[in-house]
């Protein structure tokens, strides 16, 4: 027989799950009657909670939108998913950063010592430029959350790392012979949906960036370390020009062209480059890269015409490129057209 607070609780979660809930589905679900199921809702209103009655065969209950904030039930995947989405909030650039850290010192306060110890765990460096290439990924909570309490523990992590190809849904994509990684982990980063580990990696005597969504943890863990500073003192700046290939923040070749596109089409796809509108047909797109030849392969993508305002060693890769283009559909082999013959069926 459960107490009418846990009947409520559960009552409350319940509600948050769906719009709409019939009557007779909750009061089966609560294993009450349909009676305490009024009881219960309208003590939930008395508790602050909008719930309003819907119509139907057996009439059934919507969860609201109250005029005052009442109390708030997370689980333990809630919990991780308010702490990192309050902590990654500066990186969207809407300048909420001071109303996000107090958002989530407030939740805080009122989460009992489990989820509290499990929020406090989660700390997260969000990166507002996009690093690397690549689609966002989905990462497992029960790894994130657990990466992060080694982070916070400072104690060494073992881990197994999948090859970059694995299958995401297999469950063992590690050679066994391979030994698991030894690392000091220091930060987790995010960026545009990817998530990395940063640590130092005790066999290679290096700073390392990991895929988390390629890590399987190992325990237990091993013995606590001092932390070192990574170089610069700035873990976004230091991520930022490792994926770079810099030990600066800074690309190597940096270029600009015109490009017959209005601004508003560019700028999903800028990245980290900077977009000005020229008219409403036209805008100019500076963005760098690695080597001259691959900036002028990423200014390729647009696929319009353009014009390069400077360095000219961007037009001399563009003239390399066009060589090497043409050079490839000069030898590729001839298309061969199939016609369908003539149906002489009588």
């Amino acid at each position: 027989m459960t107490t009418t607070t846990s009947r409520l609780l559960h009552l409350l979660s319940l509600l948050q799950t769906r719009r709409d809930w019939p009557g007779a589905v909750l009061a089966e679900r609560l294993e009450v009657s349909h009676r305490t199921v009024r009881r219960d809702v309208d003590r939930l209103r008395e508790m602050g909670y909008s719930i309003q009655a819907t119509m139907g065969p057996d009439g059934g209950y919507r969860l609201g939108a109250g005029s005052e904030l009442p109390p708030l039930l997370f689980d333990d995947d809630q919990t991780v998913a308010v702490a990192v989405a309050l902590q990654t909030a500066p990186a969207a650039g809407v300048g909420i950063e001071e109303d996000a850290v107090r958002a989530l010192a407030t939740i805080r306060q009122v989460m009992p010592s489990r989820l509290r110890h499990r929020l406090d765990a989660i700390e997260v460096t969000a990166i507002a430029g996009r690093v690397g290439s690549g689609s966002p990924t989905r990462v497992s909570t029960e790894v994130l959350v657990s990466l992060a309490q080694t982070v916070r523990a400072r104690e060494v992590l073992r881990f197994d790392y999948a090859a970059r190809d694995a299958d995401p849904d297999a469950d063992h994509d590690v050679d066994s012979t391979t030994p698991p990684r030894r690392v000091e982990p220091h930060r987790i980063v995010t960026s545009h949906g990817r998530w990395f580990l940063l640590a130092w990696d005790l066999d290679r005597e290096d700073w390392r960036l990991f895929s988390v969504d390629r890590v399987t943890p190992r325990i237990p863990t091993g013995p606590r370390f001092t932390p070192r500073q990574v170089p610069g003192g700035d873990v976004e700046e230091f991520v930022s020009a490792r994926f770079k290939g810099r030990d600066v923040n800074e690309w190597a070749c940096r270029g600009t062209v015109i490009l017959d596109l209005p601004a508003r089409d560019v700028l999903p796809f800028a990245g980290d480059g900077t977009v000005r509108a020229l008219d409403d047909h036209r805008c100019s797109l500076e963005i760098g890269s690695w080597s001259w030849g691959s900036l002028a392969a990423s200014f390729g993508r647009f696929e319009v015409r353009m014009e390069v305002v400077e360095p000219p060693e961007l037009t001399d890769a563009f003239a390399v490129l066009a060589q090497r283009y043409a050079d490839t559909a000069r030898t590729a082999p001839p298309r061969v057209t199939v016609v369908d013959a003539p149906n002489r069926s009588d």
